[in-house]
């Protein structure tokens, strides 16, 4: 049964004040978090990134969702552009989508060649090595979906002009590509699931309630992150309080309600 608005906000606000607790830990102790989500279209990756992200300071927890690689780009190594947005000390970095591209859309669509392929398979373990051997905190995240609500969503969004710009024709042609995806994963998960970097699957047939799963397993993961509330006091203020003065410039007319 999927999970209703008002039970989902009801539950998911104190993970959000977990999640800013463990923002504050981040700080405190100067740790570097990533976190990797993917999936298939519409599975709901923007959704969860956003109850991650929505209470917590911007210049601490980035959200990175690259676009197509440029001329310039194509010919470096294929991590190479990844590698300036990993975390520095105290942030937490959300990838909307990440080096898997290789692995997923750009396999399935034919966008890389066979040996680009078989090389990020035999590379991506090893980079990964490498940043958790440096410390960084790396969590990976694949969002399942059934693809019959898979097509529902399609469907929201092909009839939506407020979420039209999510359907992009690679959106499109990768309808009938289900089966494919699903050998793609099966692949990918067979090369990278590992003891330093492994892979958590997440049923997202319900979003709301895939959201709570994810939030619940990455704070799961992470130790204690409860330190000492360090918000500074909040005094009144003396006298009588300002309303604002114009001289030079009015403020426009507010919004008229019909």
């Amino acid at each position: 049964m999927a999970l209703k608005r008002k039970e989902y906000e009801k539950l998911v606000k104190p993970l959000q004040l977990e999640l800013v607790s463990m923002a504050r830990w981040l700080q405190h102790t100067g740790q570097r978090a990533l976190v990797l989500l993917e999936g298939r279209d519409t599975a709901g990756k923007g959704g969860v990134i956003q109850a991650i992200s929505e209470h917590l300071n911007p210049r601490q927890c980035r959200v990175v969702a690259l676009p197509k690689p440029s001329d310039r780009e194509s010919t470096q190594w294929y991590f190479q552009r990844y590698v300036a947005h990993l975390p520095a000390a105290g942030e937490l970095v959300l990838m909307d989508r990440s080096w898997y591209n290789r692995a997923g859309v750009e396999h399935v669509m034919g966008f890389c060649t066979e040996q680009q392929y078989t090389t990020f398979l035999h590379q991506a373990p090893r980079f990964e090595h490498l940043l958790v051997e440096d410390g960084i905190l790396l969590f990976k995240y694949w969002l399942t979906v059934d693809q019959k609500e898979q097509e529902a969503r399609f469907a929201e969004r092909h009839e939506d002009p407020l979420k039209g710009w999510k359907l992009s024709p690679v959106d499109l042609q990768s309808r009938t590509a289900y089966a494919d995806y699903t050998r793609a994963r099966e692949a990918m998960l067979q090369a990278t699931h590992t003891e330093w970097a492994p892979w958590t699957l997440v049923d997202f047939n319900d979003q709301k309630r895939g959201r709570l799963t994810l939030i619940r397993d990455l704070l799961d993961r992470l130790p204690d992150v409860h330190l000492p509330s360090d918000e500074p006091d909040l005094p009144p203020l003396p006298g009588k309080l300002h309303k604002e003065k114009f001289g030079v410039l009015q403020p426009i007319r507010s919004y008229q309600l019909d």
